[in-house]
């Protein structure tokens, strides 16, 4: 996202979508049991890492997830990082899309 507060207020206000949480770097909307986050760009130019995001919350533990879909060949971009908002794990789909395991902090 180019601007957090334009993006909430587009998904929230806009779309009419539940916005769940806020911050300058990462903020989250609930689209009828799928989370969306919205990750703040790192750079400047156009196509820079960030945007939207579909988050998929496992039913098992994150890092069972994660184990499962390597033992079938999905590669995860960025293995697991911790941040304040919770854990991720990118990854992409078959046509090269960005997606990611996200869990709450504990």
């Amino acid at each position: 996202m180019d601007d957090m507060d334009r993006a909430v207020q587009f998904y929230g206000t806009t779309l009419g979508l539940e916005v769940r949480m806020t911050s300058q770097d990462w903020s989250e909307v609930e689209a009828g049991g799928l989370t969306i986050g919205l990750n703040a760009r790192e750079d400047t130019g156009k196509h820079a890492d960030g945007g939207a995001v579909i988050s998929f919350t496992p039913d098992s533990s994150l890092d069972e997830e994660v184990s499962r879909l390597q033992g079938q060949g999905v590669e995860f971009t960025g293995g697991v990082s911790e941040h304040p908002w919770g854990r991720i794990a990118p990854f992409k789909d078959s046509e090269g899309n960005d997606l990611q395991f996200y869990a709450p902090p504990a």
